[in-house]
């Protein structure tokens, strides 16, 4: 029987594949050739990574791929655990001076994927350029890989001890949505925002990155519907794993804090906004309620065991069907890729809407953020609005371009 730390597989179905991925934009045209070496070396430093599904009675387990890695030289998806992918939940593609790696979200989280990234990156740049890098910091072949990144990374932990936390937010059940009932192709809009001004800002409002841009995007959906008198309810992703010490697992464990924006404070000025988010987050985002959601987990997993894979993928399938929150914010923890970054020009991270309307993930490198304004709706009405806000802010953007987006698919057929 699976370990409640284990990846849930299940909870990704053809149509809603829940998928994540890194995209990097580099100086030059990516070598193929080079991209797919790296790829095949990197096996036998994340071996937990390089996966194919095996259906049982009851679950979809990890086991082993000896196929290779795909590297395609098209930015158009393909569908995991096919011919098309050699049966692998991860694939890279590239187009141009920009890759991108895809993978299904429910094996790993920002923070799990980014060490991948990062040595991705080493090895291909090293081999392209001849170059003799620093490697302290980067996962390389030839190393141990720790228990501390591959094993039970909660395993000094009484989880079952976990008592509920003092403060717990309550759920809004009728909260705003931004484009309810019609949903068409998801589009994605890049942008750059200069990290000094961004910090200048949090500095000045006792903010942070995160807190700053829900806040912005909060007014900006008011702003596209100011008759309406429904709470905007945000959120901000959370890193069980980092809050109880663990940050190098590659294990999927990052959850939400709710931030709710009610009409009667939609005239509050920005800086008082942006302080009193940060505090909800800091109230929410306290080892006590990782521990208490990680109890949960593991209930909401024993059930789940019991049932057949059938069940589970119609149990999961209503939930999956129902929009949580208005939009969310998600920000991977990293200011820098240390010797690599004279190389790289741009780095988004990416994300399947699914149940929310507009997400943006931020990731940082050069001395900006970066951040991948994802929408389930074509129009851009929305993103209009969020850079208003960003103007009324006096924070500086840049928007880098804009493009449909399409993540990798999954079937379990």
């Amino acid at each position: 029987m699976s370990k409640f730390y284990d990846p849930m597989l299940y909870l990704s179905a053809s149509g809603n594949a829940n998928t994540m991925g890194c995209t990097v934009t580099l100086d030059e045209p990516i070598d193929g050739d080079i991209l797919a070496e790296t790829a095949e070396l990197l096996r036998e430093r994340f071996p937990y990574l390089y996966i194919r599904a095996k259906k049982t009675e009851n679950d979809i387990i990890p086991i082993p791929n000896p196929l290779p890695i795909t590297v395609r030289n098209t930015w158009n998806p393909i569908v995991f655990n096919t011919e098309a992918s050699n049966y692998h939940l991860m694939a890279i593609k590239y187009e141009g001076n920009r890759l991108a790696v895809e993978i299904l979200h429910c094996i790993t989280d920002g923070a799990g994927f980014l060490p991948y990234i990062k040595s991705l990156l080493f090895i291909y740049l090293s081999k392209k350029y001849h170059l003799t890098l620093d490697s302290t910091g980067f996962r390389l072949p030839g190393q141990a890989i720790p228990e501390t990144e591959s094993g039970n990374p909660f395993a000094h932990f009484d989880i079952d001890a976990a008592e509920a936390p003092l403060y717990q937010k309550k759920p809004i059940e009728d909260f705003y949505r931004i484009n309810p009932g019609t949903k068409g192709k998801n589009h994605i809009f890049y942008l750059r925002l200069p990290e000094g001004e961004v910090m200048r800002y949090c500095r000045e409002n006792d903010g942070s990155p995160n807190a700053l841009l829900a806040v912005i995007l909060a007014r900006a959906i008011r702003k596209t519907d100011p008759e309406s008198e429904k709470t905007i309810n945000m959120t901000i992703a959370v890193n069980h794993k980092a809050m109880l010490g663990n940050r190098d697992n590659y294990r999927q464990f990052a959850n939400v804090a709710e931030i709710d924006f009610p009409k009667d404070r939609e005239n509050e000025n920005i800086e008082r906004m942006c302080t009193v988010t940060r505090g909800k987050l800091m109230l929410q985002a306290q080892p006590e309620n990782s521990l208490w959601h990680l109890k949960s987990l593991k209930a909401r997993r024993q059930k789940l065991d019991m049932m057949p894979l059938q069940m589970k993928f119609d149990v999961l399938g209503k939930a999956s069907g129902t929009a949580r929150w208005t939009a969310a914010v998600s920000y991977t923890d990293n200011r820098s890729f240390g010797v690599l970054d004279p190389y790289i020009k741009e780095v988004y991270f990416l994300a399947e809407p699914t149940v929310i309307d507009a997400v943006i993930e931020v990731a940082c490198v050069n001395h900006g953020f970066y951040l991948a304004f994802i929408q389930n709706f074509p129009d851009n009405y929305l993103f209009k609005a969020f850079l208003d806000k960003l103007t009324e802010a006096a924070i500086p953007y840049q928007l880098i371009c804009d493009e449909e987006f399409r993540l990798c698919d999954i079937t379990w057929e």
